[in-house]
């Protein structure tokens, strides 16, 4: 397996001091974070996702990106993915990123998932999102890159049998799945070896973070409300070694991308405390 980290998680880093770090560390790719950051939120301190200076912006210019692609190089790292905040169906923002993506040499993009809050039907949303992946997928084939659907919480592919059910009629050279145990905390467990074996294919990039249930407020009736809070890799509810050794039953040898949001490391420590505790579970399994 390869490591690669999403720079979401390194938000008081910039994009060259990253690259450093990762050639530091061990890393063998990286993942961008790609969203605009408007002036008022530059005035803040950095954040995940507000002022993050180690995102790359949708008005990045030729000459930026050629810079920015030449320090990656250099410090042995791929450009693995662009990760931007899409809305399902915006074909032109889509094919934008699509543009930049290539430009960076990644091999990767995540797509838009549409959000479900109850609002709308899940299988009028389902089918928005099928009309939209058909238009995806041939744009993928056009710019040789792949278009993943993460599992994420919140949307209608929130494990990955229902992300399965999402791209399962599609080209996986063109369309795939960003599994990501730790966004499944959130809304129950799937069975990971059987998530694997389903995707199949499909099983395009893996992202490694852990959380945790915690109790908000014991209300006077009884009941308790509860809410999800990040954690460290090795401390949350995801058992990553039994994933790690589920991911080599299937045959998995792609990327394990980093994406630690638990706040409990400054950046530096972070990036090495991931990738060295990831080595570590891997070599017991192996042992």
């Amino acid at each position: 397996m390869k490591f690669s980290l999403f720079s979401v998680m390194t938000p008081d880093t910039t994009p060259e001091q990253l690259v450093n770090y990762l050639n530091e560390t061990g890393y063998h790719g990286v993942e961008w974070r790609y969203k605009e950051t408007t002036e008022d939120l530059k005035k803040d301190k950095p954040s995940f996702w507000g002022n993050n200076l180690c995102t790359i912006s949708p008005d990045i210019t030729d000459q930026e990106i050629r810079e920015l692609t030449l320090a990656t190089k250099e410090n042995g790292l791929k450009v693995v993915s662009l990760n931007p905040y899409l809305t399902s169906g915006d074909l032109t923002s889509t094919e934008q990123v699509l543009q930049t993506a290539q430009k960076f040499g990644a091999t990767n993009i995540r797509i838009g998932v549409p959000w479900y809050d109850r609002s709308e039907n899940y299988n009028d949303l389902f089918k928005e999102a099928v009309t939209y992946l058909k238009e995806v997928e041939q744009m993928c084939k056009q710019y040789n890159i792949r278009g993943l659907v993460e599992a994420h919480f919140g949307t209608i592919a929130p494990s990955a049998g229902l992300a399965y059910r999402l791209v399962s009629e599609f080209n996986p050279e063109q369309i795939g799945v960003l599994y990501d145990p730790g966004n499944l905390v959130h809304e129950g467990y799937e069975n990971y070896r059987m998530g694997m074996e389903l995707l199949g294919e499909y099983l395009a990039h893996v992202h490694v973070k852990n959380a945790f249930w915690q109790k908000k407020h014991e209300h006077e009736d009884g009941t308790v409300d509860w809410s999800v809070e990040w954690a460290p890799i090795d401390k949350g509810i995801v058992d990553w070694k039994r994933v790690f050794s589920d991911l080599k039953a299937v045959g998995y040898d792609g990327y394990i991308g980093m994406e630690d949001f638990s706040g409990s490391f400054d950046t530096k420590t972070s990036i090495k405390y991931n990738i060295d505790t990831v080595k570590r579970m891997l070599a017991e399994i192996e042992s």
